[in-house]
């Protein structure tokens, strides 16, 4: 790869990351349930205002699930292009490129469960 595309400034390739999640907003509705869930989880810790872990293991989540998601788009996408028939190879490759986003997904849901076990009879009075 030259070194003129491959060795940007911070700020160019902070362009590119944002421009690739306002593409996934743009384009993938998983990736925009996703990032509405992530708002939602965000919401409810400012409400609830939990301990500190909480917080770090709630966003880490969050972080993980939309750049699984990411991850899978990008993977898709280019998988589309290169080989735009049907194939079970790239079946395959989708198929487990989703099945990492809801391994990911699982896992987030997890540790919001504990959360909400955690606080004990707290969050009863929110359901």
């Amino acid at each position: 790869m030259p070194s003129s595309v491959k060795n940007q400034s911070f700020l160019r390739r902070l362009g590119f990351s944002l421009a690739g999640i306002g593409a996934g907003l743009r384009l993938e509705r998983s990736f925009q349930s996703q990032a509405l869930m992530a708002v939602g989880v965000l919401a409810f810790l400012l409400v609830v205002r939990p301990a500190a872990i909480w917080w770090a293991l709630l966003l880490m989540n969050c972080a993980m699930v939309l750049g699984a998601e990411l991850f899978n788009t990008a993977l898709e996408h280019t998988l589309d292009y290169l080989h735009p028939e049907r194939h079970p190879a790239i079946k395959i490759a989708k198929d487990c490129a989703a099945g990492a986003v809801l391994i990911f997904s699982l896992g987030a849901l997890g540790t919001f469960v504990a959360l909400l076990l955690s606080l004990g009879p707290f969050w009863r009075r929110w359901i």
